[in-house]
């Protein structure tokens, strides 16, 4: 198969329309399998809409509905007919449409998280998804910056936050807290007050799955959060009742929103010459590769991220190795 990673399908399908012109009984099923993931495995709701629309577009598959545009087809097939030549035929078509390999790798472990339930709660008698092979995903290594680039980011933010104006006392305690704890930004945004231990100098977050955990974090982030809390965010807060223990607020008084965060961590990194174009993930991947660098082991940063498995921290140790074999290369006699 193509291993190409952007020549996914031009056209976005509208999951609403599709998942509307299922036949009943699966459309009970996806509602059932819904409150799963919503209810019973706690997952996020970009998770569960990601997992849902790749089990919406496998469904109408199966049952011969068109997906672009066109007025659903007749139905000709049952749930029951599931199986792995309809899932393998399934990801041909997507292939032959211009998915990539990280699209195809997605959905096929859609489908096979999907069956296994489906084969658990009794609506399948086998798994199909069990025998279901699909090309493993491209890994790409992610974009850091160096730890001289991450603190000039913060050291400008810090300048700004410098003149007391409640917005950019913000945006300087939450970058410095996003850096110094490598928390996702869901988790950064559902931080309420009292999950801020300043005598222990740690934040209590709820990651993925609502699994807790605690991240420390260093005295520069400790000033830049008490700033914010004492000169910003009492300003802000009351411009909105009902503000509640939210830590970071936006413009208007209520809780911080990740389309914001996003834009304060690109601004910041943008202002920094020569440093990579990212976002509050990629000051995620920075936070983790120096550790590492910094001398860190593996479980330890996996306990931090909120890594459920290592196999995801060890992406990181092929960030450092490639870095340190870029300055072997521009500094060695005998690098070349």
């Amino acid at each position: 198969m193509s291993s190409s990673h952007g020549r996914d399908h031009p056209r976005r399908p509208d999951l609403r329309r599709v998942r509307a012109a299922l036949p009943r009984a699966s459309a009970e099923v996806v509602d059932d399998y819904e409150r799963h993931l919503t209810l019973e495995r706690g997952l996020s709701e970009h998770t569960v809409r990601a997992y849902l629309g790749d089990v919406v577009l496998l469904l109408a598959y199966l049952h011969g509905i068109p997906v672009h545009g066109e007025e659903p087809g007749g139905v000709t097939t049952t749930l029951e007919d599931l199986d792995v030549a309809v899932l393998r035929s399934w990801l041909a078509v997507q292939h032959t449409s211009g998915a990539g390999r990280t699209t195809l790798a997605r959905r096929a472990a859609a489908a096979r998280t999907f069956t296994a339930w489906a084969r658990r709660r009794g609506v399948l008698e086998k798994d199909p998804g069990a025998r279901l092979v699909a090309p493993k995903p491209h890994r790409k290594l992610p974009g850091v910056l160096r730890p001289e680039q991450a603190d000039a980011a913060l050291s400008a933010s810090e300048t700004g936050a410098g003149e007391q104006d409640p917005i950019a006392l913000r945006d300087h305690a939450l970058l410095e807290l996003l850096y110094a704890t490598g928390v996702r930004v869901s988790e950064l945004c559902g931080l309420d007050v009292d999950d801020v231990d300043f005598e222990r100098r740690v934040i209590r977050v709820l990651g993925k799955g609502n699994k807790e955990r605690t991240v420390p974090f260093g005295q520069p982030a400790e000033r830049a959060v008490r700033a914010w809390l004492s000169g910003g965010r009492r300003v802000l807060a009351v411009r909105r009742e009902g503000a509640g223990g939210a830590l970071f607020l936006g413009a208007r008084g209520g809780r911080v929103d990740q389309r914001t965060v996003r834009r304060v961590v690109h601004d910041a990194v943008g202002s920094v010459p020569g440093a990579t174009e990212m976002g509050p993930h990629g000051l995620r991947h920075s936070a983790a590769t120096h550790l590492l660098e910094g001398g860190a082991d593996l479980r330890s940063v996996q306990e931090l991220l909120g890594h459920a498995t290592l196999a995801t921290t060890q992406l990181y140790t092929h960030v450092t190795v490639e870095r340190l074999k870029a300055i072997h290369d521009r500094t060695h006699p005998r690098a070349r």
